[in-house]
């Protein structure tokens, strides 16, 4: 055997799975996926064939033309599930495969219609990134094999399937109707997805629709209304859109993402619904990844900085198109708080802040942070700054052009620079980035006047220096995010009453600026916001919110007293991941 990826069973030297055709039944009332999956391999095969599963049942196997195929689970690892060994015979194309998945499959989250917002029918939604395709059906769950797909989904009569997936339409059939797609690019198993609820859809523009409950479906159309505009934006830096249609799909607010990038159907939370087109920069983000992350890939999640360092950076870029320097230069100042505390909870000198990592042994879930995001985006932009903007835009298409539809290493990315732009790694100093902890000195910088002026307002009113209420109400959101983000901690019950009074904090839309809010209450022991406090926890399943509010609800025994109940009130509603999240805080408090 001879695994090259920490988080898969995949073998090199075994068959190659090229092609997948599912067919899937969700049960909502056992909370459980059934069918089949048809894997077909690079050529005829024979001998083992090494697979990722987790939690899944194995009902039965055989080879194209009906002969079994003799399988076994091996033992339970805690990261990777368990290895379904097959023992293909002779001349082996394709094998199909029955099963079931578990009720608590970790790609999975089943929503009771209450956890909805039409409250009528329960919700099925996938997350499979990292490594969690395995939950859902038996593959080679690893970056490196990248397949195209065919997908019945069959549900009952009310429900619409929805996947990351050109649709083929749909038939009627006793057991409901079964929704047909079909991908025609080949993609890792991670940007797997599917989604089945009560649901509908809006144009938002020649290539892009929204998909959502009814009840939010239009605030999601007027939100996202200039996705055309983006994507233009990025043809313009980065080539052609390569995936026909970029939809997308705005999930209940237990997601625990801000977007997940699945290809040519983006999965959103309702969190950026702030009625303003405020926060449409994540959107920016995920369809940045339609270039640098879904088309090239990283190998192993031991190069995650390759997809989201790239992709920052890329988000920032369009950013600038979109709305100018400025707001580019607060979204990297915005970053760079996100990248400090990443840095604070595990420590400067930690080999998790390297970009290089190494992940054998360790839970990615479990390490998961804004280091890859921010110190790769920094990296990026360092080696646009030094190479000049002209020459790293031509480097970034021929990076995209050599390796679309593939998936890399670091060492091969090196490879390339050193091809194209000798000398530039070195000048960078690209080994002490991507392979020693910490933020390097040669960092770039990104200031602006008016960050500045946000800056000195933030230090001011910790001092006791109000600045006119007229220049805060001013304040747009992205700068309104980066004042609250630089005041100082805990502040006194006067002095929050008096912000909240200006700025309407606890009656914000805008979830960034509402949870800063509130993380500085939660740190400041202020009773009079903790009703707002369990109003969001109970409601909000991104980790991206969960995280800080937890962590911030340890500043007292009283604080840490609503966490606790807030939790336990909420421990089923939590997918899996934020349930983790929350529990990692918590398990950081100390006694009392």
């Amino acid at each position: 055997m001879s695994r090259t990826d920490p988080h898969s069973f995949f073998d090199p030297d075994h068959p190659l799975v090229r092609r997948l055709e599912l067919f899937l039944r969700p049960d909502f009332p056992s909370k459980t996926l059934s069918g089949e999956v048809l894997l077909h391999f690079d050529g005829a095969s024979s001998g083992p064939l090494d697979l990722d599963s987790d939690g899944l049942r194995i009902l039965s196997a055989a080879a194209q033309d009906g002969r079994p195929v003799h399988h076994a689970l091996g033992d339970p690892d805690p990261i990777l599930g368990r290895r379904l060994t097959l023992d293909l015979p002779p001349g082996t194309e394709a094998v199909r495969i029955a099963f079931a998945t578990s009720p608590e499959a970790t790609g999975l989250q089943w929503l009771e219609p209450a956890q909805t917002a039409g409250g009528s029918l329960p919700f099925l939604f996938s997350q499979c990134q990292p490594h969690h395709a395995r939950s859902i059906f038996p593959c080679q769950d690893s970056p490196r094999v990248r397949v195209t797909y065919r997908a019945e989904i069959t549900v009952p009569e009310g429900f619409t399937a929805v996947m990351a997936a050109a649709p083929l339409g749909a038939r009627s059939g006793p057991e409901g109707r079964t929704f047909l797609f079909e991908m025609p690019q080949p993609i890792p198993t991670y940007l797997f997805a599917l989604a089945v609820g009560r649901l509908e859809s809006r144009e938002i523009g020649p290539r892009s629709r929204i998909w959502a409950e009814p009840e939010t479906v239009e605030a999601a159309a007027f939100e996202f209304a200039g996705t055309e505009s983006m994507i233009a934006a990025a043809e313009g830096i980065f080539g052609p859109y390569p995936w026909d249609r970029y939809d997308m799909l705005v999930l209940p607010p237990s997601f625990p993402y801000g977007g997940m990038e699945n290809p040519r159907l983006t999965f959103l939370t309702p969190t950026l619904l702030a009625g303003d087109r405020s926060l449409v920069a994540v959107v920016v983000h995920e369809l940045a990844h339609s270039w640098t992350g879904n088309l090239v890939t990283n190998a192993t999640m031991n190069d995650f900085w390759l997809n989201e360092g790239f992709t920052v950076w890329a988000e920032r870029r369009l950013l600038e198109v979109l709305k100018g320097k400025e707001a580019a230069a607060l979204a990297w100042a915005l970053g760079q708080r996100a990248l400090d505390r990443a840095m604070e909870r595990f420590g400067p000198d930690s080999p998790l802040t390297r970009l290089k990592t190494d992940l054998w042994g360790v839970d990615p879930d479990a390490v998961y942070s804004e280091v890859p995001y921010e110190k790769g985006a920094r990296f990026v932009a360092l080696l646009e700054k030094t190479a000049g903007r002209d020459v790293f835009d031509r480097f970034i298409r021929d990076y995209i052009g050599r390796f679309r539809f593939t998936s890399i290493t670091t060492e091969e990315f090196l490879a390339f620079l050193e091809e194209r732009l000798p000398g530039l790694a070195g000048q960078v100093s690209a080994e002490a980035w991507l392979y020693r902890p910490g933020l390097p000195a040669n960092a770039p910088r990104f200031e602006s006047a008016r960050m500045a002026l946000l800056l000195r307002m933030a230090s001011g009113w910790g001092q006791g220096e109000r600045p006119p209420a007229e220049d805060l109400r001013a304040l747009n959101p992205d700068e309104t995010l980066l004042f609250l983000q630089n005041l100082p901690r805990p502040l006194p019950a006067d002095s929050l009453r008096e912000l909240d009074g200006l700025l309407g904090l606890s009656g914000q839309g805008n979830y960034e600026i509402l949870v800063e809010w509130l993380t500085i209450a939660a740190q400041s022991d202020f009773e009079t916001a903790f009703p707002k406090i369990e109003e969001v926890l109970s409601r909000v399943g991104r980790m991206k919110f969960v995280r800080p509010l937890f962590k911030a609800l340890s500043a007292t025994a009283r604080t840490r007293a609503l966490a606790r109940r807030i939790f336990e009130a909420n421990r089923a509603r939590y997918h899996t991941l934020t349930r983790r999240v929350a529990e990692a805080e918590m398990a950081a408090y100390p006694e009392g």
